[in-house]
């Protein structure tokens, strides 16, 4: 891809395969009805915004989950364990191909995460590749709950670029979400819609002309 010195990654779904279904799953276990309408991969209730904003803290995003289930007897691992179980795990060699492309190009993570998410997910690369976080594979991370703001609002793609001095024009942002791609475009970055699965991340970014 021309002129392109940039890279900022998504993490759900591009990097970390993620399945909402199972959480819409979970959570309906604990007693929440319209799951659809209360989660969802592009509409969901305002709760899990203010969470990914640290807007609110565990105990109250937790306390808004018993809420929601109408079930104040739901216990603090019961209410985790549901939502983190969209959390699925790193393919093989993705590690490897994030280096790759760091070799090329400055890269950075920006990611709309929540406390529980981020305590897993650093246990499982713990865990799985005896990594203590993602600082190993970008120039930067940045989420959503230590912004307190999260995508497509076009303010965190614009700290981004100011922390890091970067040309939007010589930028790229790769995500899964079309509604964030928006905010993306609004702070002048060139963007790609990540329409396979992280397995194919690799393939995906040579047919794109990155690698």
């Amino acid at each position: 891809m021309q002129n392109i010195k940039n890279i900022i990654f998504d993490y759900g779904n591009v990097i970390f395969e993620i399945d909402f279904k199972k959480a819409q799953e979970a959570l309906a276990q604990l007693g929440i009805a319209n799951i659809q309408d209360f989660f969802a991969h592009k509409t969901h209730n305002t709760l899990f915004d203010d969470f990914e904003t640290a807007a609110i803290s565990e105990a109250q995003f937790r306390a808004g989950i018993r809420a929601a289930a109408n079930n104040q007897n739901l216990t603090d691992d019961e209410i985790d364990a549901a939502w983190n179980s969209l959390l699925i795990g790193v393919p093989p060699t993705i590690h490897d191909t994030l280096l790759e492309v760091r070799a090329k190009y400055r890269t950075f993570l920006l990611s709309n995460n929540n406390v529980i998410h981020y305590k897993y997910i650093i246990s499982y690369l713990d865990r799985e590749f005896g990594m203590p976080d993602n600082s190993s594979l970008f120039e930067k991370t940045y989420y959503s709950q230590d912004m307190f703001m999260r995508k497509p609002n076009v303010e965190i793609f614009k700290k981004v670029i100011e922390e890091n001095n970067l040309v939007p024009e010589e930028t790229l942002f790769i995500d899964d979400s079309p509604q964030h791609l928006v905010g993306a475009k609004q702070a002048g970055f060139n963007t790609l819609l990540m329409d396979v699965h992280p397995h194919d991340l690799g393939s995906f970014l040579k047919k794109n002309g990155i690698l």
